[in-house]
């Protein structure tokens, strides 16, 4: 199974407001970067439709090692909420429904076809390819204004 590395970021221009998203793939000495942006959106979409994309261009079943700023991602996987919110029928703990619930189903199926590992990353600091993300978010929603 390929090794493949999936970095990170959404950003919203208000929030909700125009959003934008980052993903740097690498495998092995190969690296792709793909960047989107939309209307009226959160941060938490953004940060999510930024993994989604990424696991979208793998051509087949790999082992993905996620790097992301967004703790409501990471901790998503991290800490069992998704385990929970399936077997709750996507109601939180307090029986509220899980926000973002298309974007979490979507993404959980991309998962169950890969092997996919999480890992949180510190934003804006010294991690270059979260900051090479950060900016292809940024660049997508300036690029959106000006359409």
């Amino acid at each position: 199974m390929k090794k493949v590395v999936l970095y990170t970021d959404g950003a919203c221009s208000g929030n909700p407001g125009v959003g934008g998203w980052g993903a740097v793939l690498r495998y092995g000495t190969a690296e792709k970067r793909i960047s989107g942006a939309c209307g009226e959106t959160t941060n938490n979409r953004m940060e999510l439709t930024a993994v989604i994309e990424g696991l979208k261009m793998l051509k087949e079943p790999c082992q993905v090692e996620v790097f992301s700023d967004s703790a409501y991602t990471v901790n998503a996987f991290s800490n069992g909420w998704i385990e929970d919110w399936k077997k709750n029928g996507f109601k939180k703990a307090d029986n509220k429904p899980v926000v973002n619930e298309d974007l979490w189903k979507e993404l959980i199926s991309l998962s169950e076809v890969h092997k996919v590992k999480f890992f949180k990353v510190k934003g804006h600091a010294d991690d270059e390819y979260n900051n090479i993300c950060d900016k292809l978010a940024t660049d997508a929603i300036k690029n959106f204004r000006l359409i």
